[in-house]
């Protein structure tokens, strides 16, 4: 029996939490004393306790002080569902981004040897932390997919590939490009794809010997591991053939030296073979958001310098794949999204332009209001997108 009234340090005991703890849920309005004694110390009933539990039960799964004094003291918002999908959904961000923080650091200690300094941790990190945040974009391009096809299935058919291709991919990863088509890779095709250990590639592996019985006649994919910037990748495994065709997608924005590795690729491919690459698009999605933004009335001068730097990155490594292939083709390929929901557009356009991030949020209940009135118009926004790729001839 619990009769007796409890001071707040025994009620924080019994709840197994701090007596500072007690005293900031009594400051929010959550946690309010029954009576006081003649000392005016706070005292608390079996009723209070019961509030308390509840306070820390609902805290552990994720709930702010200020949500759980609107739901369980105001009793306001109270559509429990929604609240705890919605709790539900914040929490496996988190935990998405705790395991790519996990995987960033084990990532780290591999690349650097269990040996790193400081200066090594953050360009690693930094190289991670990218190739996580394209993995994020592609999740978001299948979400928001506007014509239905699946973005890697849209560049595995630019390649093109022929029964009996020797294919090197550099930089290879989760692999996306082999996984989403691997009934459709044709028979004979041998496939060298490389990378870092702590990578993707790590997944990729597993998967490939997993899954090799679901293969065409005579199809060989291999994942092998190294630095592709490094002498070693060239002259011990690839050096020995040569490849109909090398694919380097999504891998530029981590070289030290472009033009070492466009280099090695031409010296790689077979006469008449070809190079594929990601090439520094200029961006119908830039002209869309100036659009957007000029009819919000937002200034978009930042958009026109992106232009200017990005064409000038454009024509640079135009002219450095002019040097080493006989002939050089911009394949463009559309990768339109549609979104039905302001909040999920208002993060597109933060992502596409994170150095206005908070412009953008001083301005978000304007942006989002525009952003409604033209889903409310025509049912969708569709965002242009194309993405380019350079094709090139040995």
């Amino acid at each position: 029996m619990m009769d007796k009234k409890m001071t707040s340090g025994e009620i924080a005991k019994k709840a197994g939490i701090s007596q500072k703890a007690v005293r900031l849920y009594d400051e929010k309005g959550l946690l309010k004393p029954s009576e006081y004694s003649e000392g005016n110390y706070r005292l608390y009933d079996k009723e209070a306790l019961l509030v308390l539990e509840n306070i820390i039960a609902l805290k552990q799964i994720g709930f702010s002080l200020e949500e759980i004094h609107d739901n369980l003291i105001q009793s306001k918002n109270m559509d429990i569902v929604e609240s705890l999908n919605q709790q539900l959904k914040l929490m496996e961000e988190r935990k998405h981004e705790i395991e790519r923080t996990i995987g960033c650091i084990k990532s780290v200690l591999v690349r650097t040897n269990g040996q790193p300094d400081w200066n090594s941790v953050a360009e690693v990190a930094r190289m991670i932390q990218a190739d996580q945040k394209a993995d994020t974009r592609h999740f978001s391009a299948i979400k928001h997919n506007a014509d239905g096809v699946d973005w890697y299935v849209k560049i595995y058919d630019s390649l093109n590939i022929k029964s009996g291709a020797r294919i090197l991919d550099l930089g290879c990863g989760y692999g996306k490009l082999w996984r989403n088509n691997w009934a459709d890779i044709p028979s004979s095709v041998t496939v060298d794809a490389f990378d870092l250990h702590g990578s993707w590639a790590d997944n990729l592996a597993g998967y490939v010997e997993e899954n090799r019985n679901k293969l065409q006649t005579c199809v060989d994919v291999q994942v092998k591991f190294g630095d592709v910037e490094e002498a070693e990748v060239w002259n011990d495994v690839v050096a020995d053939k040569k490849y109909t065709c090398v694919i380097a997608h999504y891998l530029l924005s981590f070289l030290k030296n472009e033009e070492k590795l466009v280099s090695r690729a031409a010296d790689a491919l077979a006469e008449g073979g070809m190079f594929s690459c990601n090439a520094y698009g200029i961006g119908v999605e830039d002209d869309f958001w100036v659009e957007m933004l000029e009819d919000i009335g937002l200034g978009t001068g930042f958009i026109d310098d992106k232009h200017t730097a990005k064409k000038e990155k454009h024509e640079a490594f135009r002219a450095l794949l002019e040097k080493y292939f006989k002939t050089i083709e911009l394949v463009k390929l559309p990768n339109d999204m549609q979104y039905d929901n302001s909040g999920e557009l208002f993060e597109r356009l933060c992502e596409r332009y994170p150095e206005k991030k908070k412009i953008f949020a001083d301005k978000e209940a304007l942006i989002k209001k525009y952003f409604d009135n033209v889903i409310q118009k025509h049912g969708r926004i569709v965002v242009p997108g194309m993405s380019e790729f350079w094709h090139c001839y040995k």
